[in-house]
Parts: C-alpha cells; structure tokens; sequence
C-alpha cells in the first residue's frame, strides 16, 4: 500500500479538495483506496458521505482509533492545518508520498515557507526517505500573485507538479461527493489535465 499525505500547516490551502479527487482517481483507476481525514472539520468525510453508490468506491479510514481495512492499495490522507509537531512527525513516518499545496498568497507562501523549515528537520526527509512534491492551488493565471508564487515556487528544493487553476468546478462537483475524474463534462477536460504531472509522478513513487 502506498500512502499519501497531502499536508501543509497552513490552513486554507486547499488540502481536502487534493485529498478528495487523488482518491478518486484512484478509484477511478480500479485501485482500492481509503480516504482518512483527520482534519477536525471532517470535511473529506462529508464529502465522502454524500458520494454515490454509482461512483467508484473509496473507503472511510480512521486512523486515530487505528482502524484500517486490509487490502488497500492507496491511501490518502486528509492533515489537518496547525499541526503540532509530534503530528506532523507521524504523518511524515507513515507517509510515502508529501503533497503540499499553496495558494498564491504572501501569506500562504511565508507559511509553507516555514512549514517546510520544520519538516526538513526531520531525518526521514533529511535522509530522502520521503517522495515530496508541491501543487500550485487555484492559481489565477497572468496576475502578480500567481507570479510571485511562481517565484516563490522556483526557489524550493522539491518539484512542483501541478499548477491548478482556480475554478468553482471544484466547489460545485464535491456537492455531490464528485470530482473531476468522475465527471464525463467535456468542458472540464482542461482542468484534469493539469493534474496529469501529479498523477504521473504519484505513479512512479508507486512501489
């Protein structure tokens, strides 16, 4: 089973949106894939609550009371924003795979900044024990902000895989527990395709 933790302690960044369409592109893969949400605000769950029986499945994980169904190939894991430091050290060790989003924001970017100043004090990531890459979230394109992210972006050791515009299709299709990768719309097919390098690179941390 290969897990992936999309984490950053700042909050806001667009962490459940990440954690609810990865797993259903893994569903949608013919994977079988948990979802477990820790953050308090259970927001993956709802989501997973009001996904249809005619969508591929994904199943409900809860890691705090150490419930896990056997036999998962992935699992995605929803962190919570302001983690404290012994939490951000138990998703890091249980994780293959740290995906980090960040909105064009200074706000956003100074703490991601620091978010990655703590995890780096960490042996496994010291070490390369753990696959990281970072995702650009609702990016509006040809403005100062996206630019200054891009900036921002450039200057980092680990690579940024994904560059997400920002659109109320996402909004609009987790009423119904959906994604991206379920919807058969055309018109959305720009936007999956941003997520191809992310999906791409998830394949190849794969074990």
């Amino acid at each position: 089973m290969m897990i992936v933790a999309v984490i950053n302690t700042k909050g806001g960044s667009g962490k459940t949106t990440l954690a609810t369409h990865l797993a259903a592109h893994f569903a949608r893969r013919g994977l079988r894939c948990g979802l477990a949400d820790l953050d308090p605000q259970e927001s993956a769950s709802g989501w997973l609550s009001r996904r249809p029986y005619t969508l591929p499945a994904i199943d409900a994980v809860d890691l705090e009371n150490g419930r896990s169904p056997k036999g998962l190939d992935r699992l995605v894991v929803d962190a919570p924003a302001a983690l404290k430091r012994k939490a951000v050290a138990e998703v890091v060790e249980t994780a293959d795979v740290l995906v980090i989003p960040v909105l064009p924001s200074v706000f956003d970017e100074d703490g991601t900044a620091r978010f990655l100043k703590h995890l780096e004090t960490m042996k496994t990531v010291r070490k390369g024990k753990r696959d990281i890459c970072f995702v650009a979230n609702r990016v509006r394109t040809r403005t100062r902000a996206a630019e200054r992210l891009e900036a921002f972006l450039t200057g980092l050791s680990y690579p940024v895989m994904a560059r997400l515009r920002d659109t109320q299709a996402y909004a609009n299709l987790a009423v119904d527990g959906g994604s991206l990768f379920d919807s058969p719309l055309s018109r959305l097919e720009d936007y999956r395709v941003e997520w191809r390098p992310l999906l791409d690179y998830l394949d190849n941390c794969a074990p």
